[in-house]
């Protein structure tokens, strides 16, 4: 097999920002046949992941990384993203037909506006997966979603890239990216503070190794909804239930009682602990089960009433769904 470096059209990739991000796309560009010619790095754990993912790769500063680059990688804090663009072209740093690619979910292509009108080619490519920086993520890329959002003339480039280093291209219009971050980071984060919470309330009902009794059954759950998650009917555009006929559990069969006995004890459990976010996380969450399993025609009417009166005493309305007809009689 030839070397992928001796293929055509291989870029000089310029890393700006050694993070977890920035350290492990850098190295499955350089996989991939593009030689990472430089790479910036500031702390001492950026360094040492430099050296790790990208040995033999000299750290240098900003300018200088961006100067020797025919393909810049950004992989900087969204907060510091657009200060740096404008910075390296107050400098005059960027260079016509360079390509300046950023991995921030929150931005499209707009953040990079003071790089284009020096004539570069821009691309955000953000993927849709947590980083460790170790080679650990290298593997967990092939397969992976990266969001693609570019002009439309050179979308190609940047599906190109991402397929090269083995991930999934999926076109995102500018104005969809603040939309598409915050879903990712409300299932992701978020998900993370949940195990946290109810880690914690195991440990406190005196559970000796709440991940280990955890993981069966949240690895199981995450598998049923994913599964559940219906695609987009292309007639009609629109969407099934999706995730939330996987749910099980009390409001699912509509155990108003065992509700109210949930919020009973994790209140208990905020008295002693201090651990309130675990009483409203519950609340918060229980509502919204309700709310989406009555939408989807898993429970009644009356049943998701009778939960909600168990989480909430006295609540006369699920969001904005109407409790006075039940989809299961009237499905139209």
């Amino acid at each position: 097999m030839s070397d992928p470096g001796s293929r055509p059209g291989r870029l000089g990739v310029g890393v700006v920002g050694a993070g977890r991000v920035g350290a492990v796309l850098g190295s499955a560009l350089r996989a991939a046949g593009h030689p990472v010619v430089a790479v910036s790095a500031i702390s001492e754990a950026s360094k040492e992941r430099a050296a790790a993912l990208l040995p033999g790769v000299p750290v240098l500063d900003v300018p200088e990384v961006v100067r020797r680059a025919e393909l810049v990688l950004l992989a900087v804090p969204d907060d510091a993203l657009g200060d740096l663009v404008k910075g390296m072209a107050d400098v005059g740093a960027w260079q016509a037909g360079q390509i300046v690619v950023h991995t921030s979910g929150r931005f499209g292509v707009d953040v990079l506006a003071p790089a284009r009108s020096a004539g570069v080619i821009p691309l955000a490519l953000h993927p849709a997966m947590t980083f460790t920086g170790t080679s650990l993520d290298l593997a967990r890329l092939v397969g992976c979603s990266f969001a693609v959002t570019a002009p439309g003339p050179v979308l190609p480039i940047g599906q190109a890239l991402v397929v090269e280093i083995g991930g999934e291209p999926v076109v995102l219009d500018e104005s969809a990216r603040g939309l598409y971050h915050a879903a990712l980071a409300h299932g992701a984060n978020h998900l993370v503070v949940l195990v946290a919470q109810a880690a914690q309330a195991l440990a406190d009902a005196g559970v000796a190794d709440p991940g280990r009794m955890l993981a069966p059954l949240l690895e199981a759950a995450l598998d049923g909804a994913l599964r559940a998650e219906s695609p987009t009917d292309p007639v009609t555009g629109s969407r099934g239930p999706g995730a939330i006929t996987a749910l099980t559990g009390p409001v699912r069969r509509g155990d108003a009682g065992t509700v109210r006995q949930h919020g009973a004890a994790l209140a208990g459990f905020a008295a002693r602990t201090g651990a309130v976010d675990v009483v409203e996380g519950y609340r918060s969450l229980a509502r919204s089960a309700a709310g989406r399993a009555l939408a989807a025609g898993l429970i009644s009417a009356s049943t998701a009433q009778d939960v909600l009166d168990g989480i909430n005493e006295g609540s006369p309305t699920l969001g904005n769904v109407s409790l006075q007809t039940d989809p299961q009689e009237d499905p139209e």
